[in-house]
């Protein structure tokens, strides 16, 4: 039995919840999304609730069944409150800025690193070194961060790069005399 299959998502006020034959449709304050679902698992909605069981008892329906209700409660989630990420750079003279719809990234290459800012996701800048992700589809803005840390990944020494805000780097010794 799938424990994270068992719960049932809770809708919050203002998010609207339309369940179609093989799709479901979420909208709120953030925007919409929408999903299919897979025909192994029945999705049903009672009052402000969306309950998920498998249509039977083989394996691949009972792995579904919780991999649809995560994807679910994150479009739920996602179109009240969105998701965050967020980036720190550190070292001399790394900075980052938004021109536009790119994202400007100076991390010590000889010439700046420009980014597309893909739809649906907001990228800020508080301060020069760090950086803040957000959008309602858990996934791309997850992606999006991946992207922009690849350009410059926290190296062991000196700790220079791009890294999550949470991120521990663990730092090696350098070369001894």
């Amino acid at each position: 039995m799938s424990r994270v299959g068992k719960s049932p998502v809770a809708v919050p006020d203002g998010v609207e919840v339309r369940i179609a034959d093989d799709e479901i449709m979420v909208k709120g304050k953030l925007g919409e999304m929408q999903m299919a679902i897979n025909p192994e698992v029945r999705v049903t909605q009672e009052g402000k609730q969306i309950l998920f069981e498998p249509e039977d008892q083989s394996i691949r329906a009972r792995k579904m069944w919780g991999l649809c209700r995560s994807n679910i409660n994150n479009m739920v989630v996602g179109v009240s409150e969105g998701f965050t990420k967020y980036l720190e750079i550190q070292g001399v003279g790394y900075r980052a800025a938004v021109e536009g719809k790119k994202l400007k990234l100076d991390v010590g290459y000889s010439h700046s690193v420009y980014y597309d800012i893909p739809e649906g996701i907001n990228i800020t800048c508080e301060k020069p070194t760090d950086i803040c992700v957000t959008g309602r589809n858990k996934q791309v803005v997850g992606q999006v961060a991946a992207e922009i840390r690849s350009f410059r990944k926290p190296e062991p020494y000196k700790g220079k790069g791009i890294r999550y805000k949470d991120e521990y780097v663990r730092r090696k010794e350098g070369k001894k005399k």
